[in-house]
């Protein structure tokens, strides 16, 4: 019953690195979405539904259930493939990404989501050296590291699709949030950070009663907490696993 593991926006699956150093287990896959360090297959639109559709393919090849993990946009995409396809999440956790029909969207999505506006944006970011863009990722909330990480591979694919991500997702709470809420009960866990820049921790608290899990909010930490606090994240969720049937 392998461990899934969903990163978000604008990172790649290498954002798990320090998680996966303190999991005891080795059965771990951390997917790379599409665009975001990885090719994009052939006609691949970047919607949130295909993501998800293309995340729901690859655990169904795995053969059997596995234990979920999202993070930032990883977090809304777990939750829509773990209320579409039930049969294929033994466990779910995650955080900092909100299905929520209250959640306004943070400035920059926003800004992304906004047609000439993003794509502006978007060329302003190409167009820096990567230690300046890496700065700039910094200023906005990213820790040092992990920025130099984001830096290094954005690039114009992945810009293209975070805009066509956050443009296919500006009601996605409307659209997913009833199907979230109904979906049969399985063990979960929801971490966040009270000072997270983008999401409040109210929605971490309103996700955890709405699919029934154990929210833990760290009090410092930042959007990352995957990175920030890796070693209590990691031994959560360990017991979240130890104790799932």
């Amino acid at each position: 019953m392998p461990l899934v593991l969903i990163h978000g926006v604008p990172d790649t699956a290498s954002m798990w690195d320090p998680l996966r150093s303190h999991l005891h287990r080795r059965d771990v896959i951390a997917l790379g979405l599409p665009g975001f360090g990885t090719p994009a297959p052939a006609g691949f639109g970047a919607t949130k539904e295909e993501y998800a559709d293309w995340i729901t393919n690859r655990i169904r090849a795995i053969g059997e259930p596995v234990d979920l993990v999202g993070h930032d946009w990883g977090c809304l995409l777990v939750q829509r493939v773990a209320s579409t396809h039930p049969e294929l999440v033994r466990t779910l956790a995650g955080g900092s990404g909100p299905v929520d029909r209250t959640y306004v969207w943070h400035s920059m999505a926003q800004l992304w989501q906004t047609p000439g506006v993003g794509e502006e944006m978007v060329a302003g970011m190409l167009q820096l050296p990567a230690d300046e863009l890496a700065a700039g990722l910094t200023a906005a909330g990213s820790p040092s590291e992990l920025a130099a990480e984001q830096a290094k591979h954005l690039d114009a694919l992945m810009g293209g699709c975070i805009l066509e991500l956050y443009r296919s997702a500006v009601t996605v709470g409307d659209e997913w949030e009833d199907a979230v809420g109904a979906m049969p009960p399985r063990p979960s866990l929801v971490l966040w950070s009270r000072d997270d820049p983008f999401v409040s921790s109210e929605f971490g608290a309103r996700l955890a009663h709405r699919i029934n899990g154990e929210l833990i909010v760290f009090d410092e930490g930042g959007h990352w907490w995957p990175w920030t606090h890796a070693q209590e994240s990691a031994a959560a969720l360990e017991r979240l696993w130890a104790e799932a049937p």
